[in-house]
């Protein structure tokens, strides 16, 4: 008898602990879901706000944006002069009006460079490399310029400021690359 009775506890114990846990996953499912629907209700609500402030966004002064722009991650004291741009690959040449150095923009990354670095390098019909993205020194400071450290409408107001200073399109692109030879 007495075995029979722990026998219907311990039973009654692991379906009541397996029930329990059914509960619980069924609850972090319930909420994990809510969770989602969250987050893209808050992800579509920042593009309807951003869509409506992209309509309206103009950029009067490019350089001077740029400027603004290169300041947030350099610090301020930072006035832009464009010395040249070349088209392929694309790299607007800049200098500082301040301290005379050259600061190198380009919507292409660091691995994008060195990939078409070492094909010019491979390339026996085009040897001479003009293009001062593809020379630049080894120690070179990269930053990323994007919506994440720049401002909410970055991609919007680069996509108009690349074409203002330079008279060509980005390319759709959302990040800018500032090099710094050092």
């Amino acid at each position: 008898m007495e075995l029979l009775l722990a026998l219907a506890v311990i039973t009654a114990v692991i379906c009541f602990g397996a029930l329990i846990s059914f509960g619980n996953e069924k609850q972090r499912r319930a909420l994990n879901e809510l969770r989602e629907q969250v987050v893209l209700w808050a992800i579509q609500d920042l593009r309807i706000k951003r869509e409506r402030l992209a309509r309206n966004v103009r950029v009067d002064d490019p350089l001077g944006w740029l400027s603004r722009t290169a300041e947030k991650i350099l610090g301020p004291g930072l006035n832009l002069k464009v010395v040249e741009f070349f088209q392929d690959p694309p790299v607007l040449v800049c200098s500082n009006e301040n301290e005379n150095h050259r600061v190198f923009f380009s919507p292409l990354s660091p691995d994008e460079v060195k990939g078409i670095r070492n094909a010019r390098k491979n390339r026996l019909a085009n040897p001479v490399m003009d293009n001062p993205l593809l020379s630049l020194p080894g120690k070179v400071v990269e930053y990323q310029l994007s919506t994440l450290n720049c401002g909410f409408l970055f991609d919007a107001e680069f996509e108009l400021a690349w074409k203002g200073i330079t008279g060509h399109s980005a390319n759709k692109t959302d990040r800018l690359w500032m090099y710094l030879p050092r």
